[in-house]
């Protein structure tokens, strides 16, 4: 087990089958910067090719997941990716643990992984059009094709935040915890994810969001395609094995 590994704005914390990712400014409510998507960046690349490593969770620490940009703009990532298309890249699940605000590129931030755990407390907006600016960190996409473009439309538009409660009735977040259960529910939810076959957790994820691009003919071919490699897999056979000896089952990602 590795203890807390220290970047200048986030800290991480890797204890198999699980990591955290910790926003680590809450004096400044963790802001979106480049210094910030550096950091995200490294991370992310070294957790993606960590075997170990099963689920990574996204968290904040303070009272605030983050502010968003301090100029109400997302800078662009190293090597002019995407904002946060690093955590869609992750091999692994990515769920996010969203306390407090997440506001404009907080907001982004939350969106680029693939599940969801709101606090009560927490709200959700996209304010930069209040200040003559607009999402740049993959908000008018991701959004639509999270919760529909009536909705997306209205929250991106008015830029008015929306509660931990609507987001739930709205698709944007998984789960809502009541106040102080939020990071239990969230482990507790991470541990079952990473109880699951990693390779499967994997060709899943992969799945899902390439699947997102293609036509649905295309989509359907390549998850028939991962489905035949993962069926050579060790893990494959252990699972089979596990359920027919009716006990559970020990993957070893391979």
């Amino acid at each position: 087990m590795i203890g807390p590994m220290r970047f200048n704005t986030i800290a991480i914390s890797r204890h198999p089958p699980i990591a955290e990712i910790r926003l680590n400014r809450p004096a400044d409510r963790n802001p979106i910067d480049r210094p910030f998507l550096d950091d995200l960046a490294a991370a992310t690349a070294m957790l993606h090719d960590d075997d170990a490593v099963s689920v990574v969770l996204l968290s904040a620490a303070g009272d605030v997941f983050s502010a968003g940009a301090p100029d109400s703009g997302t800078p662009r990532s190293p090597g002019g990716e995407p904002p946060f298309r690093c955590l869609e890249l992750m091999s692994q699940p990515v769920i996010a643990l969203v306390e407090g605000d997440a506001s404009g590129a907080g907001l982004e931030l939350a969106l680029a992984c693939d599940v969801r755990i709101a606090a009560e407390n927490a709200t959700f907006s996209m304010p930069g059009i209040a200040a003559g600016a607009m999402p740049a960190g993959g908000g008018t996409q991701r959004l639509p094709r999270l919760i529909g473009h009536a909705r997306a439309a209205e929250m991106i538009l008015l830029g008015e935040p929306v509660d931990a409660a609507s987001a739930m009735a709205c698709g944007l977040v998984n789960r809502v915890a009541p106040p102080g259960e939020a990071r239990d529910v969230t482990e507790r939810l991470s541990r079952t994810m990473a109880s699951r076959g990693p390779l499967a957790l994997r060709y899943a994820k992969e799945a899902i969001n390439r699947g997102l691009d293609m036509p649905l003919e295309q989509a359907l071919r390549y998850e028939t395609d991962l489905t035949v490699i993962l069926q050579t897999t060790r893990d494959r056979n252990e699972g089979v094995r596990a359920f027919l000896e009716k006990r559970p089952p020990r993957f070893e990602g391979r």
